[in-house]
């Protein structure tokens, strides 16, 4: 585990469970979910923290895409959450982690790539900045999320309120594109994936006795994700640069020519104590 610290915020960094940042605090206050269980076992996906989604945020439908006439299969969120990362170099408030290719990444993902995660903690902000360099010979598809589970006590959700302008939204529990309404944190599931919102970013509220967390992000980002499960204490608020299956659709797909760099930015900071005022 790698702690970061800086003033009164500390984060844990878990290289080997896909360079996870597992807790995140501000003056004591837990920003971050995580269920201990999940982190201590290998065999699960960790549920909590803010997994990395590469190179396939969501499911592709029948888990898996063509590349060139051939298939190819492609886990839920893709393999970068799942695997170790190295660290390159660390610090008191910094760390960058690094995931090559390898013959198991290019099962199911056929290019070389090295992408570099660089976690830095500013006072009560933390800030994610991502890049993958496109290291093989062809143009390299880029499909990256993040699935930050924020501390929501289910006795807060009626009062929690994420900003959006949405009006158009995937529900992926209907399966089907609708209306966006509104966000009802309440019920037994939520899996809300907006297409439109077109802010840089977002605050979640989270409700009585809880500092409001605000999240800014690169432009690259243009679908934002709301998920909760009723009886859980979190709230995910996940930008992703492309609706989910975006492997099989190229829907929104960004791409990499040979030789090149892709790079974004992401931060969730939350106000001081002193500022803060309920």
């Amino acid at each position: 585990m790698v702690v970061l610290t800086d003033g009164g915020s500390r984060a844990e960094v878990v290289p080997e469970r896909g360079a996870l940042v597992s807790r995140f605090t501000v003056e004591g206050e837990p920003i971050l979910y995580l269920d201990e269980s999940t982190l201590a076992d290998a065999t699960k996906n960790v549920r909590g923290g803010i997994p990395v989604l590469f190179p396939a945020p969501g499911v592709t439908p029948g888990g898996k895409y063509l590349v060139d006439g051939r298939e190819y299969p492609i886990r839920r969120h893709g393999f970068a959450r799942d695997l170790p990362w190295d660290v390159r170099t660390q610090e008191a408030s910094r760390v960058v982690l690094a995931l090559g290719h390898s013959e198991q990444t290019l099962r199911e993902f056929p290019w070389r790539f090295e992408a570099l995660l660089t976690v830095t903690l500013r006072g009560s902000a933390l800030h994610l900045t991502f890049s993958a360099e496109n290291r093989d010979s062809r143009p390299m598809p880029l499909h990256l999320g993040y699935h930050p589970y924020f501390h929501v006590p289910q006795a807060n959700k009626a009062s929690a309120r994420v900003e959006t302008d949405a009006s158009r939204a995937w529900d992926n529990r209907q399966g089907a594109h609708v209306p966006f309404t509104g966000l009802d944190l309440t019920g037994p599931e939520l899996d809300m994936h907006l297409i439109d919102h077109s802010p840089q970013g977002t605050t979640l509220e989270r409700g009585p006795g809880l500092r409001p967390v605000e999240l800014a992000w690169s432009p690259s980002f243009t679908t934002l994700v709301v998920w909760t499960l009723g009886g859980r204490d979190f709230v995910c608020v996940e930008p992703w640069t492309a609706p989910g299956g975006a492997l099989q659709t190229h829907q929104g797909l960004l791409t990499v020519a040979p030789g090149s760099t892709f790079s974004s930015e992401f931060e969730i900071s939350v106000a001081p104590l002193a500022r803060f005022v309920r």
